[in-house]
């Protein structure tokens, strides 16, 4: 571990240390003394007292909004929503109207109130504390609110999203039993789930007269319609077991699929119609998984998914965004 100690602290180093901590982000907003409003991003929140309910935040003492927040009887606490990121933003930035096209709300104080947060604090300006080249804020906590929307967090320079640990989940079998093909192999895991979550939709592709094969062809010309046998033989080579060849003239017989004069395949009418039945099945059965969780841990799993394919991807072409 590297170490820094005063007076020569390294102020990049230090930074990287306190990135360390994962905080949560919020929106600070009050009423200036012409009438209009004014909000910033902060992540420097923190409680102080249950009682009396009391918080704190800091402000740069170079910020343009300084002499607002100083003066103002009231301001409000906003911890954003892990869906918030773009208002995390669009407060951070300066010389815009931050509240323009915003639902708000007017809340004691006639401050502003901004919709959809994690949690909001309706405080009243208590104190003010030198606190090196910021000022300390702390107010009384007046009123609050709170959904179950899961946090807006922010880690090492970068946002992030907060998941729970699922307390009825055994302990990984590694973490148990040393050697061996274990239960939280991650090829195991990626399997398994694979399996389980199609099966659904296999039993509904089967009763349309679909193979798995011929099922993720379909699929993939719904995505994008017009592709080569070469590449579209390269984009599904992974996941086919079988030459696609034979796969596309089974599936031109039964109606599903034509090739275009330059060779390019396209599905049919009727094909696309029932393709489009079938990911709208698939759709439904997936969202059914995800309402089980919250809309967050959802997110993060396909962005986990997506670093995953990212990361382990030999070459593959994407279907989804044309060369």
């Amino acid at each position: 571990m590297e170490a820094n100690t005063a007076p020569a602290l390294d102020p990049k180093a230090f930074r990287a240390a306190l990135g360390s901590f994962a905080t949560g982000v919020t929106v600070i907003t009050a009423r200036a003394a012409d009438g209009s409003p004014v909000g910033l991003t902060a992540n420097s929140f923190n409680s102080v007292s249950l009682d009396p309910p009391m918080v704190l935040w800091s402000l740069a003492k170079k910020s343009h909004s300084l002499a607002v927040f100083s003066n103002c009887s009231h301001w409000a606490v906003h911890v954003l929503a892990a869906d918030q990121e773009d208002l995390s933003g669009r407060f951070a930035r300066s010389g815009t109207d931050k509240f323009s096209g915003l639902e708000v709300a007017n809340g004691i104080g006639d401050v502003p109130l901004l919709a959809g947060c994690a949690a909001r604090f309706q405080c009243q300006s208590t104190f003010q504390h030198e606190g090196g080249d910021h000022l300390i804020f702390v107010g009384e906590v007046a009123a609050f609110d709170r959904t179950d929307r899961a946090p807006l967090v922010f880690h090492a320079g970068r946002y992030a999203m907060a998941a729970q640990r699922d307390p009825s989940l055994p302990p990984a079998r590694s973490a148990r039993v040393a050697g061996g093909l274990d239960e939280d192999l991650l090829g195991y895991l990626l399997g398994r789930a694979y399996f389980q979550f199609h099966q659904g939709v296999r039993d509904k592709a089967r009763a349309a007269g679909l193979t798995d094969a011929q099922w993720i062809v379909a699929a993939a010309l719904t995505a994008r319609d017009g592709v080569h046998a070469d590449d579209l033989s390269a984009a599904l080579g992974y996941v086919l077991d079988e030459p696609l060849s034979p796969l596309l003239q089974c599936m031109q017989s039964d109606g599903w699929v034509h090739a275009d004069p330059q060779g390019r395949w396209h599905l049919t009418p009727s094909g696309r119609d029932r393709s489009l039945h079938l990911l709208a099945a698939a759709k439904a059965h997936e969202g059914d998984l995800l309402s089980r969780w919250s809309y967050d841990e959802g997110a993060l799993l396909k962005l986990q998914l997506q670093k995953f394919i990212a990361a382990t991807n030999p070459g593959f072409p994407d279907l989804w965004h044309e060369a």
